[in-house]
């Protein structure tokens, strides 16, 4: 990443967030990396889940760290989909339960549960992947 380009424009004490999925639903897994050094915070699956459903997790994650820790920073997301459901506490899939989803489910639930009771936290901002490039947690398989 070329800080320098981006300094005035991205908050380096920040958690980048993003997921990867292979199929629509298929194998679906998330990360965060601190921008400051990119140094990966968290990763989560593959398990079998969608792109949308991992983007949710990783930004619910990532506030739930940042929450955990005390640490005053932001969040960053290349997802228009996930930043939704975040900001209005509810995943909008159409994941269908099976035994094979279940789990996917039920961390989208807790998560939902988590926004629900921890109304205030950390900022999360959309990662204007045109200007600045890949968000720093992108998997690099497209």
């Amino acid at each position: 990443m070329n800080y320098e380009l981006l300094k005035d424009k991205v908050d380096f004490n920040a958690i980048a967030v993003d997921a990867g999925c292979s199929g629509n639903p298929g194998a679906m897994e998330y990360q965060g990396v601190y921008l400051g050094n990119e140094q990966r915070l968290f990763h989560f699956g593959p398990i079998p889940g969608t792109n949308n459903i991992g983007e949710f997790l990783a930004i619910v994650h990532a506030l739930a760290l940042i929450k955990q820790n005390g640490w005053q920073m932001r969040v960053y997301s290349d997802s228009v989909s996930g930043m939704a459901w975040v900001r209005n506490r509810k995943a909008k899939t159409t994941l269908k339960r099976t035994p094979e989803t279940a789990e996917a489910l039920d961390l989208v639930a807790r998560a939902e549960n988590w926004l629900w009771q921890n109304p205030r936290h950390a900022e999360v901002l959309k990662w204007n992947t045109e200007e600045w490039g890949e968000i720093p947690a992108d998997f690099g398989r497209k």
